[in-house]
């Protein structure tokens, strides 16, 4: 009877320790009800649609519509793009990965977004003569004249002519064309031209490309001057009425069993290559006429023909051409 009595006691007691354990983990779980009324209040992070690369976009490539795509982060970054809008057509200056967000500091901005394929941007000396009394504006369209004093040299006599004609002003002393950086890859308002009073000692101009050589030669020998015109005004000089200046460097000569193969014009980046001597731009092309920096060489009449040049010596040679002569030097 007593362990009877024992074994009773020792359950009732193992049964008030499991009742007392179940009570306590049911104190440890919120009610349902409030557990979801939480849910309901709790603060979610935000939202922002971002543009990010849809697959790897190049450097210097111009973005297309289909490197892009927007998604929803958690984070909105600092330059970050809601839309593709602002970003198709413009170029990146650092390669970009996948789901990488396009920022407005990744894209090119600068002057360098204001030139045309084939121009680049040139500086040159100004002071308020050479300037219309610092009357120009970034934007404005000028003329170039340059006048170059007889040297008794490659400059055989004093002259003035235009130079370049209808160019535009990228920047005219601290006032340029694109102004401060853009907010979001928008055009911001250029920065104030210098007041007339201001002393402003460079013009940005964009040329093109094969013209740099000759602004170069006549702002080292000579003075440029500038010229303000209407923007309005689109007259320029009559293409090729006058031969161009030939080039320092020569392109090879193809020969062939009879007659040479005639040498191709030579443009943009291949004229500038070429290179331009002062006596040449000081001179002009007197010995080129019907060509551009290139002599064209044809076949050699029928032997015994009257008046007919003598044939070129045989053997290799070697054709030597300074101020528009060219002479034959057999190698020995």
């Amino acid at each position: 009877m007593f362990n009877l009595t024992r074994i009773l006691a020792a359950l009732l007691v193992l049964a008030a320790l499991v009742l007392g354990g179940y009570a306590w983990v049911l104190s440890r779980q919120p009610d349902p009800a409030a557990r979801a009324a939480a849910t309901r209040t709790a603060p979610q992070p935000p939202q922002h649609t971002v543009v990010v690369a849809a697959r790897p976009i190049a450097a210097g490539q111009p973005i297309q519509p289909e490197d892009l795509r927007t998604v929803q982060l958690g984070i909105n970054p600092v330059g970050a793009f809601k839309d593709t809008q602002g970003i198709v057509g413009q170029t990146s200056t650092l390669p970009l990965g996948v789901d990488t967000p396009v920022l407005a500091q990744h894209l090119a901005a600068g002057l360098a977004t204001l030139i045309e394929p084939g121009e680049r941007a040139v500086a040159l000396k100004m002071d308020e003569v050479s300037s219309v009394g610092n009357r120009v504006r970034p934007g404005d369209y000028v003329d170039v004249f340059f006048a170059l004093k007889r040297d008794n040299g490659e400059i055989d006599r004093s002259q003035a002519r235009m130079l370049l004609s209808r160019k535009r002003v990228l920047a005219y002393g601290p006032g340029s064309l694109d102004g401060p950086a853009p907010p979001n890859g928008k055009a911001a308002a250029p920065a104030a031209a210098p007041k007339p009073t201001e002393q402003a000692r460079t013009a940005v101009l964009a040329i093109r490309v094969e013209e740099v050589n000759a602004v170069l030669l006549a702002e080292a020998n000579g003075r440029l001057s500038l010229t303000l015109r209407n923007p309005t005004d689109a007259a320029v000089p009559t293409a090729d009425l006058y031969a161009a200046w030939p080039t320092v460097l020569q392109p090879a000569i193809h020969r062939g069993a009879k007659d040479a193969t005639p040498v191709a014009e030579l443009q943009g980046t291949d004229r500038a290559l070429g290179g331009l001597a002062m006596e040449n731009l000081a001179q002009g092309a007197q010995a080129q006429r019907g060509a551009v920096g290139v002599r064209r060489f044809q076949a050699a009449p029928p032997a015994g023909r009257a008046g007919a040049p003598a044939p070129p010596p045989a053997g290799p040679s070697v054709e030597v051409i300074r101020a528009g002569q060219v002479n034959t030097v057999r190698l020995p």
